[in-house]
């Protein structure tokens, strides 16, 4: 797994408020193990976050999702989550899913 994965991961779970506002983040070390990748890979992942403004980092605190890191709207959420239900239930693959969903928002937005 690379940085840029485990990025995306944990900014998904910051987003769509599976890990809330304080909530504190493994340790790069226990992230590393838990993903098997080297410690310094987890780490440029979480300055990823840091960057992005998703995280705060604090001697003895760790890393915590911030305090602006804010969840997507519940609304926003909730559809995400009965779009993933319909999907699975039609056996549509992830990556058509993706597909779809990229070209709808760059023909809509």
């Amino acid at each position: 797994m690379s940085a840029d994965e485990i990025h995306r991961r944990f900014r998904g779970l910051i987003r769509s408020g599976l890990l809330g506002v304080g909530e504190r983040l493994p340790t790069v070390r226990q992230t590393a193990g838990d993903f098997g990748v080297a410690p310094g890979t987890a780490a440029r992942a979480y300055r990823r976050l840091e960057e992005e403004g998703l995280v705060v980092t604090r001697t003895a605190a760790g890393t915590r999702v911030a305090a602006t890191a804010g969840a997507l709207p519940a609304p926003v959420v909730r559809r995400i989550r009965q779009l993933v239900d319909d999907a699975r239930s039609a056996r549509v693959d992830l990556d058509e899913l993706v597909d779809v969903l990229r070209l709808t928002w760059s023909r809509v937005v």
